[in-house]
């Protein structure tokens, strides 16, 4: 097995698992557990995956995170094309999933009522769910690209990662349900009906958006001294190596 192959492969089975349960916590027991109880179950699995498949594909589950490392030159065009493909197909597959469970043959009550699906209008407008999908995305890929630099504290990156993708949610599940990763958002809505399909270029393109100027703000803050040539021991092995 090539390495790249691996490396996708590591991606597909961490968006798998990413929709399924942290997506799922909400279908399947939201009217329960509440909104912080979700934020937890999104937080806690990406903290989870960070420590087991970090090491091997950089755990990125999230095209707006995969694109932002690119930007810093973290992997190459064909490594995140394939990461790319290997989240799309992971995140259809939890979602494929999740609608098994609530179909017949599961007999689960979605308890979201559209599959995990994120939207607008109720609580907030489209221009408003852009702007929010924006900066909450800016703040995950910023922190994300930052801790898994050469200046962070080795071994506390998946934890950064985790607390920070639990404070989004917090924040965007009363609003737009929270995507911040488009793989994520695009996965349920395929199996959602028209209407979410209709809504889902916003958190794919929104995301986007804010990995791209989290990547082009990254520098203004990284103070890390040297070069690419520093010792690998300096860098946290539960993410991405990014260059300074």
């Amino acid at each position: 097995m090539t390495d790249i192959v691996r490396k996708a492969l590591a991606e597909a089975l961490g968006t798998f698992l990413l929709v399924f349960f942290a997506v799922g916590s909400a279908v399947f027991g939201i009217d329960k557990i509440g909104a912080l109880g979700v934020a937890l179950a999104f937080g806690l699995v990406l903290l989870a995956l960070a420590y087991s498949i970090g090491p091997v594909s950089g755990c990125h589950v999230n095209p707006a995170v995969t694109l932002g490392v690119l930007l810093r030159r973290g992997i190459t065009v064909p490594e995140a094309v394939a990461y790319w493909v290997a989240q799309v197909i992971g995140a259809v597959i939890g979602a494929a999933v999740l609608k098994l469970m609530t179909s017949s043959f599961g007999k689960v009550t979605d308890q979201t009522g559209a599959l995990g699906t994120n939207d607008w209008g109720k609580s907030i407008s489209g221009g408003g769910a852009f702007v929010l999908e924006i900066v909450l995305t800016f703040l995950l890929v910023f922190v994300v690209l930052l801790v898994t630099g050469r200046a962070a504290a080795p071994g506390f990156a998946g934890l950064a990662i985790g607390l920070v993708l639990t404070v989004i949610h917090l924040v965007g599940i009363p609003l737009d349900g929270t995507s911040v990763n488009p793989a994520r958002s695009l996965g349920p809505a395929i199996f959602a009906g028209t209407h979410a399909m209709s809504h889902v270029w916003l958190f794919i393109v929104a995301p986007l958006i804010g990995g791209v100027i989290a990547a082009l703000v990254v520098p203004l803050f990284d103070t890390t001294p040297g070069t690419l040539s520093d010792e690998p021991a300096d860098v946290d092995p539960t993410g991405v190596n990014v260059p300074d």
